[in-house]
């Protein structure tokens, strides 16, 4: 709630530099600023629809990454945010429970689980759909095609390469929301 208002304010100072320097640089800014983040929650949910999962199977997809979760954490995950029961879904949960989709769709792996990441960004949670649902270039660049969004194999390539490399790119808000939207095109309207 305090990142909302602290946004719009930014956004209405910013309004009022572009009315008086006229600068194009600002007009975008503003744009960026003013369109909403995906949180972690929004994804879970977007998920959760997205292959029509009940609180069981949520439960057991953590459990596949070796988190014992309960009913009602699952519940509060999935509540709005204007909800007075509503928990934030932190970075690490959130990787267990993509680690756990990899592992129900393709399989465990011989060995010791490996570590979930503390720290997420687009790039790692794009990357783990990818994995999870087996995905090659040209599916993800057709599910895109699928809302409109038109990016070339480069442009994807560049969203999964090291940070320090020269051609990382880091994956916008936009495309991973798009994503997510053609995902549902894909797995939940046509199944």
């Amino acid at each position: 709630m305090r990142n909302a208002r602290r946004f719009r304010r930014a956004f209405s100072i910013l309004a009022l530099l572009q009315k008086k320097t006229n600068f194009a640089p600002i007009f975008e800014l503003l744009r960026i600023i003013n369109t909403q983040s995906m949180t972690n929650n929004d994804m879970f949910r977007r998920i959760r629809y997205i292959f029509d999962f009940d609180d069981a199977k949520m439960i057991e997809l953590f459990a596949l990454a070796d988190l014992a979760v309960t009913r009602a954490q699952v519940s509060d995950w999935l509540k709005k945010e204007n909800d007075p029961a509503h928990r934030r879904l932190n970075d690490n949960q959130l990787a267990i429970f993509l680690n756990g989709l990899i592992t129900d769709r393709r399989g465990k792996k011989d060995g010791p689980t490996p570590a979930s990441e503390q720290k997420l960004n687009n790039n790692i949670i794009l990357r783990k759909l990818k994995i999870a649902l087996n995905l090659k270039d040209q599916d993800m660049l057709d599910i895109l095609d699928e809302v409109g969004m038109h990016i070339s194999k480069h442009e994807l390539s560049a969203f999964f390469r090291h940070p320090e490399q020269r051609q990382y790119r880091p994956c916008q808000d936009q495309i991973l929301r798009n994503f997510l939207q053609g995902m549902q095109i894909k797995y939940r309207f046509n199944q």
